[in-house]
């Protein structure tokens, strides 16, 4: 390992720090700037490199660039996920990952550096617009076998301190405070529906006992944040998977929730959800997930469901209205979240 200062900012990542922690002959290192109103957590860069034994260029990610996001991130052991997961667990994904050439977090202030494989070249689909169905199969087909192979399995994983169970007493102590910062700063900035409203002003209140039951067996690995912007799409339609500061343990049923209810349009979940779930149960069925485990999943799900208005909410703390981009993405998930509030009466859980 190297023993050179780690860098706290792009301006201080050098060609011959990256060539230390990398192994790559690096000449040159130019930092951009991308990911802008898609990476909220983190600051996102895409380093262009020459050099003789070296790609054209490598993803970087670091600390975000608004002190609130930095705030949740760190409270919530969000980089020290990342990091852990690609030094530890990328390794054994079922689901193709960027390859990770290097990652180092300073345990005591959260301030880290993650370089990883840039697959910028392959297809995206833009939240805002959101995932057509297609790709939408072929996105909960993937979720299916990355979670069958952890199945009841994820505790060890927390164990070793590379994940957080949903039930973990972080988010009871963390969520009011942040969720009631967002809340209000959303509430001032949109005119949200009725529905939205009376589930959002009962979120805090009911929060706490969602998470403890959606911590409960059978539990898998979860993603934690399996969305549009946190994917890239081969040729053939296979999946690549980004983004992995809210890896836990918890209900299956999560990520699928959060999938189905912030990615796809609100038209199209409301005409494809029932069949995008009995697919979703089809993988885990061929994934060896035992049929006792599987005959609860639609109540998961919409307690899953329920429970995602946190993203938006939290996520809108951190981000600039001002910023077309950022001010359009909270905006289509609060519109999305009130199809899931209406269509599947999530009102009725609290």
């Amino acid at each position: 390992m190297s023993t050179m200062t780690m860098p706290t900012s792009a301006d201080d990542v050098s060609a011959e720090w990256l060539s230390s922690v990398t192994g790559f002959e690096i000449d040159t290192a130019r930092p951009e700037l991308i990911g802008v109103g898609v990476g909220v957590t983190s600051a996102v860069y895409r380093v262009h490199l020459t050099g003789s034994s070296c790609p054209s260029s490598i993803v970087m990610k670091m600390p975000a660039l608004d002190e609130a996001a930095v705030f949740t991130s760190t409270i919530l052991r969000m980089y020290h996920r990342e990091v852990g997961f690609y030094n530890h667990l990328a390794h054994q994904s079922p689901i193709r990952v960027p390859k990770g050439y290097y990652g180092v977090i300073d345990e005591d202030t959260a301030q880290f550096v993650l370089l990883i494989e840039d697959l910028g070249q392959k297809r995206c689909v833009d939240q805002v617009i959101g995932m057509d169905l297609a790709d939408a199969e072929h996105a909960v087909d993937e979720l299916a076998a990355w979670q069958a192979p952890w199945w009841r399995k994820a505790g060890p994983i927390i164990d070793q301190g590379l994940g957080l169970s949903i039930g973990d007493p972080i988010y009871p102590a963390v969520l009011p405070m942040v969720f009631a910062e967002g809340w209000e700063k959303v509430t001032g900035a949109f005119d949200l529906p009725a529905s939205i409203r009376g589930v959002g002003e009962k979120w805090v209140g009911g929060f706490e006992a969602l998470l403890q039951e959606m911590a409960e067996e059978p539990a898998t690995l979860v993603h934690g944040d399996y969305r549009a912007d946190n994917m890239l799409f081969d040729d053939d339609g296979s999946l690549v998977l980004l983004d992995f500061q809210l890896i836990g343990s918890g209900t299956a049923a999560y990520d699928l929730a959060y999938f189905v209810t912030q990615s796809l349009d609100a038209d199209t979940a409301a005409d494809h959800e029932s069949e995008l779930f009995d697919r979703w149960i089809d993988g885990l069925r061929a994934g060896g997930v035992p049929e006792t485990d599987l005959a609860h999943q639609w109540d998961h799900y919409r307690k899953a469901a329920l429970f995602c208005l946190v993203y938006p909410i939290v996520a809108s703390r951190g981000m600039d209205f001002d910023d077309p981009r950022q001010l359009a993405l909270v905006n289509c998930m609060n519109t999305r979240y009130t199809r899931a509030v209406e269509q599947l009466q999530l009102a009725d859980l609290f």
